[in-house]
């Protein structure tokens, strides 16, 4: 077997050292990592309590291996913030959305579990698997919604979004 020519090495050192700073800390002014933090805050829930003319028009459509879901109940909708940031990262492995079985859920430990967001949330009946909602200020929002499938099975679906003085439209699936 021959050895890689010197520019293919230096390509591979490259790309090594370029994702190993992906992966690093960023460092605040004085090269010390920044940590988050993800401890349950009320007043980073403030915005979310002001009225806006942003709104959610919404559907699911989640079909996993042709199975079809439907809504089991309410969608909810959480304001993004530090702490629910760290909470669904913890509970969806993901802060953009996610569809995971509803015991993977129930069985996760969250930072803070005590802490009551609950008066920061919004929530609106699922019908024909449609919801919505308005009034809402500019901001990031997580759009929760537990489903059930025709062959029992349940997930929960969460995905992020971001209202901006008009109307989103989103599809779960």
């Amino acid at each position: 077997m021959s050895r890689p020519s010197v520019p293919i090495m230096t390509v591979l050192a490259v790309t090594a050292t370029l994702g190993a700073a992906a992966c690093a800390p960023t460092t605040g002014p004085v090269g010390l990592p920044v940590v988050e933090d993800s401890s349950f805050d009320a007043t980073d829930f403030a915005w979310s309590t002001r009225s806006g003319s942003g709104s959610i028009d919404g559907r699911v459509d989640f079909r996993p291996g042709g199975v079809a879901y439907r809504c089991a109940g309410s969608v909810g909708l959480v304001p993004d913030t530090p702490y629910t940031r760290a909470r669904f990262r913890q509970l969806y492995g993901s802060t953009d959305r996610a569809a995971v079985p509803e015991e993977v859920v129930r069985a996760r430990n969250v930072p803070d579990p005590n802490a009551d967001y609950r008066a920061f949330t919004r929530s609106d009946a699922c019908s024909e698997n449609r919801f919505d909602f308005s009034g809402l200020p500019d901001g990031g929002w997580y759009l929760i919604a537990p489903v059930t499938g025709a062959d029992g099975g349940r997930f929960v679906l969460m995905r992020r979004v971001t209202t901006r003085g008009g109307p989103v439209s989103v599809s779960l699936n």
